[in-house]
């Protein structure tokens, strides 16, 4: 089942995908409820499904996509997991304890086909393709071996980053990271029945490219520490809930790799493609400069 966010006469609408893939069902006409966010938390996932068969209310084709969780609760980012990225950063092979996490703000990422900003402050703009997990249960110290029981749903990302933003201060990369429109989460949340279950997150290969040229390729088999991993580790100094959502990391090829970097500039295609769960497209644009804008 794909479940997506897309703008309706001015609303945000959420909507199942047709079984046959060219129509989507809005769910808050069928089953009253507002978002993607709304049907996860209130647990009824389930309900959608029976909707993959009904008369579709608009064709994909036509549909304005939004960023696919209108506002979750919690974005949490995992740094540095492929092993070839950590060798990109490190210079050799090395051994990870525990996971490098930080945190991302809802408004930092748009939707599917939604234009990522290039903010006035730097030129530094990279790209970062990822698969996030979408939370579908509430848990606490989850055990590693149950961990994927949490999981309801994938979605694609380009966890879009400002580079020399995140070197401001030491051991800190909120700021880089939470540019406005930045990034962007999409096409549609994917559950795990559509990809075979949960043990195909063990070896799922992501693409990314850039004006057609690919720049990252890599497979989850090659993560430092799988999904489950994660899950288990986040929850244990905080609780999981229905909605959040955890960025698994991006394969070496970011464009601050390339020597000299490769930074994105208006009018740059990214897009981000996994097998089973699709392509999510975006275009750089510039955002606009307040001060050029007042002069």
């Amino acid at each position: 089942m794909r479940l997506l966010t897309h703008e309706h006469e001015g609303r945000l609408r959420p909507a199942v995908v047709t079984a046959d893939g060219t129509g989507v069902v809005d769910l808050d006409e069928r089953l009253g409820v507002g978002g993607l966010d709304e049907l996860l938390v209130t647990g009824r996932l389930d309900e959608a499904r029976p909707l993959t068969r009904a008369e579709p209310d608009h064709r994909l084709d036509t549909v304005r996509f939004r960023r696919v969780l209108t506002w979750p609760r919690k974005i949490l980012c995992i740094g540095v997991n492929y092993r070839g990225r950590d060798a990109e950063y490190r210079e050799g092979p090395t051994d990870h304890a525990r996971p490098s996490v930080f945190v991302r703000f809802p408004d930092s990422f748009v939707g599917h086909e939604q234009a990522v900003l290039r903010p006035p402050e730097s030129v530094q703009f990279d790209y970062e393709g990822e698969i996030a997990v979408v939370i579908g249960r509430e848990g606490r110290r989850i055990p590693v071996e149950r961990a994927l029981d949490h999981v309801a749903a994938v979605t694609l990302a380009d966890e879009g980053t400002v580079r020399d933003w995140v070197r401001h201060a030491r051991f800190n990369v909120t700021q880089g990271k939470n540019f406005a429109a930045s990034g962007s989460l999409g096409p549609w949340l994917v559950t795990l029945d559509e990809l075979g279950g949960p043990a195909a997150l063990t070896d799922l290969e992501l693409t990314t490219r850039v004006n057609g040229e690919v720049r990252q390729h890599d497979s989850t088999a090659t993560m430092a520490f799988p999904v489950a991993e994660l899950v288990a580790y986040l929850s244990t100094f905080t609780p999981l809930a229905p909605g959040d959502v955890v960025l698994t990391g991006t394969p070496t090829g970011a464009g601050a790799r390339f020597d000299p970097p490769r930074w994105l500039v208006p009018g740059d295609v990214i897009e981000v493609e996994v097998p089973g769960i699709g392509i999510l497209r975006n275009t750089v644009a510039d955002e606009p400069d307040p001060a050029a804008v007042t002069s």
